[in-house]
Formats: structure tokens, sequence, C-alpha cells
């Protein structure tokens, strides 16, 4: 399949997709929360039916853009996104807003995969390099979000509906670059002869477990670090800290990765073995997590912050970049589609498990439960390298 798509408007479309995202997330617990008077449990359904939503969208798309044409439905996606959006602007109270903006994680889940399953498709581009990019690009997208997002949400009364009219015109400005620079040339389908059948069809049984554990423990870092965008507002708020230094949290995490991203490219230019970069990652997001359990003014929020951000820069762009080399040019939109799904979940479950993990144990219990699933995860990752790393096959 021949493309003329170039990295940079990847990127580009990537920096305003992530910037209007930032006008929804991550004020969504605290609006359902605050304004709309609902419970943290309730707004942990909520944001988990989104993610179930994510995961549809994330795992359609994926199959579908081994068969069809991904610029079209790119386009078709964001059109979508910008429909829920116009109307949430007008109708964002209950019962309307949850069911916008489960609506709206449909066509979220799309739009991510097909644009990550993009990366894995441009040529002369090392996948590491382009994941690392486009996770760049996202975070740089949430620098400047974040900048205007929580004092425009305080300045405004509390509202949101000027919020998601921003997220409209970056959606449209995002559906611009994909109509005029997402050009594919002539993208033959594969006969019914050649046709993939199944998530596993052409992957060697080592790639398939070691992708599958990949996938779980994604999840699962997902569900610990989405405790930063939901529970932790309310947490934070709770002690006195105001909802413009919270946002604070997310630029300083963008500002953050802007500077760590060169000495993080340092670093897998002289590190051959991808792994290293997620333990290092995972082992981040412990001590993150225990130095909250210690955190009680605004410094050591932003110290936790700061070394959470450590963890993120590794293990985010790191493992769809493994994914990408463990599975064949045949199946690897439907690979990233699923590692999107699995991502999605987590998501889903964060905050339902962290608002139940509070209401029966205190945010003390939250914090022991996210340091010891970490764990967990980082000697389930060891595992699966030590045991298959004679017998991978990458593509």
């Amino acid at each position: 399949m021949s493309r003329t798509l170039k990295l940079r408007w990847l990127l580009l479309g990537e920096f305003f997709g992530s910037f209007g995202n930032s006008f929804i997330w991550p004020l969504t617990t605290i609006y359902m929360h605050n304004q709309l008077h609902q419970s943290l449990t309730i707004s942990g359904i909520i944001l988990m039916l989104y993610s179930g939503f994510n995961v549809l969208g994330s795992y359609v798309a994926g199959i579908r853009f081994d068969h069809h044409d991904p610029r079209r439905m790119m386009i078709g996606g964001l059109i979508g996104a910008i429909g829920v959006m116009g109307i949430l602007v007008k109708y964002n109270s209950w019962p309307y807003y949850p069911i916008l903006l489960i609506s709206f994680g449909f066509f979220n889940g799309w739009i991510i995969t097909i644009l990550n399953a993009f990366g894995t498709q441009l040529v002369g581009q090392k996948s590491r390099f382009v994941f690392n990019m486009l996770y760049f690009t996202n975070n740089l997208g949430v620098v400047f979000g974040t900048m205007v997002a929580g004092p425009l949400y305080q300045l405004n009364g509390n509202r949101v509906s000027i919020l998601f009219a921003i997220t409209i015109g970056m959606y449209f400005i995002y559906l611009l670059i994909v109509r005029r620079f997402f050009i594919l040339t002539s993208m033959p389908l594969q006969s019914e002869k050649h046709k993939v059948v199944g998530p596993r069809a052409s992957l060697p049984n080592n790639n398939g477990y070691s992708i599958w554990m990949l996938f779980i423990s994604i999840a699962i870092i997902w569900v610990t670090y989405s405790q930063w965008s939901s529970n932790f507002s309310v947490y934070m708020t709770g002690q006195g800290i105001s909802m413009m230094k919270y946002s604070l949290l997310w630029t300083i995490n963008g500002v953050l990765i802007m500077v760590f991203q060169p000495i993080i490219t340092w670093l897998t230019r002289r590190i051959t073995n991808d792994y290293w970069l997620v333990y290092f990652g995972v082992l981040m997001f412990i001590f993150s997590f225990a130095i909250l359990m210690l955190s009680h003014t605004y410094l050591m929020f932003v110290l936790g912050m700061g070394i959470l951000t450590l963890g993120e820069i590794t293990v985010f762009p790191t493992i769809p970049a493994i994914v990408n080399l463990l599975t064949p040019a045949n199946v690897k939109g439907r690979y990233q589609g699923l590692l999107n799904a699995w991502i999605s979940i987590g998501k889903a479950l964060g905050p339902l498990i962290g608002g139940m993990m509070i209401q029966i144990f205190s945010y003390q219990g939250l914090f022991l439960f996210c340091t010891g699933s970490l764990g967990l995860v980082a000697l389930s990752i060891m595992s699966v390298r030590l045991i298959s790393k004679n017998t991978m096959q990458k593509f």
C-alpha cells in the first residue's frame, strides 16, 4: 500500500485532537460530582460506559482499517464526534450529558485507533519513533488545552458549553487536515482467499501470548493512571486545593513531557530492549503512588505528577511500538485496535474501581491498591520476557 501521508500531518492532526479533548478531560468527573450532583460511583459508572463504547469504536475501527479506506473512516469518525459535541453544547444537564458523552466515546475510540494504525503504515519511519512523536504531540495538545480549560471553566461559572464549542472547533480543523493531507493512493483490499479471519490470524503463538499479556498490563496501568484524571480531582479540591491548581498539574505534566522527550529519545537510541523502558516506566508509576500516600501539600502532588510523567512517557509509547513489531503487516490495524480497546477497558474500570475503593477503604486504600497492582504488572511483563525472549518473531 503506497501513500503520500507524511508524519508531520499525522502529528498535526493528533495535536488538534488532543487539544480539543483537553476541554472534556479531566473536568468530567468534577463536573458530574459538583455540578450535576452525582456520586463518585455514579460518575465512575458513566466513565465506564463511555470507555465501553470507546472499546467498541476501537475494535471495529481496527478491524475495518485493514480492509477499507482509512481516510474515509477517519472523516466519518470526526463528523460523528463533531455532531455529538454540537448537541452537548446545548444539552449538558442530567441525563443528556452522560448519554451524549457515552456516544462520543465510540467516535473517539474510532479516531484514535485509526490514527495509530496510520502510524504503523508510514514508510521510512521506525515504529518506536512514530509512537514517541505521537505521544509527545498528544501531550503538547494537553499542555495548551489544560492551560485554557481549567481557568475558562472557573471563569465561566463552571459551565461547560463554551468548552465543548472549542472542542468542535479543534475537531473541525482536524477534519480539514484529514481531508487535505491524509491522502492514500490505491489501496488493494485482500481477496477472500487471503483475507485474515480472527484476531490471532498469522500470529506466532509466542507473539500472541506476549501481546495479550501486554494488553492486560496496559489495561491495569490505565486503571491506576485514570485515578489522576478522575477521583484525584475530588480528593485534591477536598483538601482545599483549587480546581485551577488541579488543572495546572496537567499543564505541568505536558511541560515535563516536552522537557523529558529529548532525554527519552536519546535513551531509546541506546536501549535496544524495549522491555527495559516498560520496566522503568512501571517502577515510576509505583513511586508516584507511594508519594501520594504522604501527600498533604500541593508541592507533594506536583512531585508525584513529575514522577508519574517519567513513567507514562516511557510506558505509553513503547507498548504500542512493541505490539507493532510483533504483528504481521496484514493485521497491524486490528491489533492496534485491540490495544486501544484494552486501554479503554482500563480507563473504563479505573474511575469505577477507584470510586468503590474510596467509599469502602478511603483514598489511602486506593493508593495501596494501585501500588500493588502495578507491582504485579512489572512481574508479569518480566516473566513474559524471560519465557519468550528467544522465540518471539518480529515483523
